[in-house]
């Protein structure tokens, strides 16, 4: 198949997902074209089978602001053009399932280019933030040929706001030979200089991840005499706060921030517990891909999390906000190393076993077969 991808080129969770689902589909043996405004940030090596297609803007005084959802629309439909593509699979609803149902139906009655859209969950909360955004959104949704979401509270949520539940859940995934633990003693006697037991906290430091928890849960971990560090890895608007709470918390020393990092697994790798006090999370990537390196989560009761961390085999949940009871689950976690590494031996086998590539492209790939099957059955118009 020839397949066009778009996402949002950041270190965002649907941005690494729909990279690495386009590096898997290359190694299968289909052509992946990524279409966006940059290259994706886990996009390293382009090749025969990956391709990057930059969306260009053009500058002109009447627009105050660029039409970036006009512009990609018209990129789509170009390669699709030029490309022969099969699909399009566009992350998030607003703007890609608007640009991509504008090049659909721009390329008519010409040829048919089925759109596919896999929802993430920010899709749902831009909506509870701004009802205004509801009817276009549940357009997107709607006119796709194809919908997948990444947990079954996702597609409940879904079908809750925009009262439209034909969506496939297809799950977030991790390949087993990439993440998985490679313990490096420069990494970690870098990060514990003294030894220390270390947590490790992943995010974009967004109010939502709640990133002053894990300096909350640091202080109180030190308290209860746990000689312990955290390592902060990631970058975002509450970065300031978390730094100026473990300065008035007095555990600057023992917090270390390192900013964004290409590669997590080595950061997973050197940690001996996860934290991810999140109000709200739709799958929990970062805790998939910690359990995959034999790292318990210590996490919030939100979301897909309870799909993903299985509570009291794989990690700890507790509700939002909980601060003692995540502290708690850290001392015993870091207390007791034997408790600790058969928690995260199980983590591992949990990931694999549920979220391998090896189980959910193929996934991907039948939904791509069937929507690409049904397309061709609609008449034309």
């Amino acid at each position: 198949m020839n397949i066009g991808i778009t996402v949002y080129p950041t270190y965002g969770g649907s941005g690494i997902v729909g990279s690495e689902l386009g590096k898997e589909l290359a190694q299968r043996g289909h052509t992946v074209h990524f279409i966006s405004s940059s290259l994706p940030t886990r996009l390293t090596q382009l090749n025969e089978r990956v391709r990057f297609h930059e969306v260009e803007m053009m500058s002109y005084p009447l627009f105050e602001h660029q039409p970036y959802t006009l512009a990609l629309a018209t990129k789509m439909a170009d390669v699709a053009q030029s490309e022969n593509l099969d699909l399009l699979h566009v992350h998030y609803a607003i703007p890609h399932s608007i640009s991509a149902i504008l090049a659909r139906e721009s390329l008519k009655p010409h040829r048919t280019l089925p759109v596919i859209t896999t929802l993430h969950g920010t899709d749902i909360t831009l909506v509870g933030a701004d009802r205004s955004y509801l009817p276009i959104t549940r357009y997107g949704i709607a006119q796709s040929d194809g919908v997948t979401a990444v947990s079954n509270y996702l597609k409940r949520a879904t079908a809750e706001t925009f009262q439209f539940d034909h969506i496939a859940v297809i799950p977030n995934f991790i390949c087993s030979s990439d993440y998985k633990r490679r313990p490096s003693s420069e990494l970690r006697a870098e990060l514990a200089p003294g030894g220390e037991r270390l947590l490790v906290h992943v995010s974009n430091f967004r109010p939502v991840k709640r990133p002053v928890d894990c300096v909350e849960i640091l202080a109180r971990v030190r308290r209860h005499g746990v000689n312990a560090r955290l390592a902060m890895v990631g970058d975002g608007a509450e970065r300031a706060r978390a730094e100026h709470r473990a300065l008035c918390l007095g555990v600057e020393r023992h917090c270390v921030f390192v900013g964004k990092q290409p590669r997590i697994v080595d950061y997973l790798s050197a940690s001996d517990v996860l934290l991810l006090p999140s109000e709200q999370e739709s799958f929990g990537l970062a805790a998939l891909e910690a359990l995959a390196c034999e790292v318990p989560v210590i996490a919030s009761r939100v979301g897909g999390i309870p799909e993903v961390v299985d509570d009291g085999v794989t990690g700890c949940l507790s509700e939002v906000g909980d601060i003692e009871k995540m502290s708690a689950d850290a001392v015993r976690l870091l207390s007791d190393e034997d408790a600790r590494r058969e928690m995260g031996r199980r983590a591992r086998e949990s990931a694999v076993s549920r979220y391998s590539t090896d189980l959910v492209i193929p996934q991907y790939i039948e939904f791509y077969e069937r929507v690409i099957a049904a397309s061709k059955e609609q008449p034309e118009g």
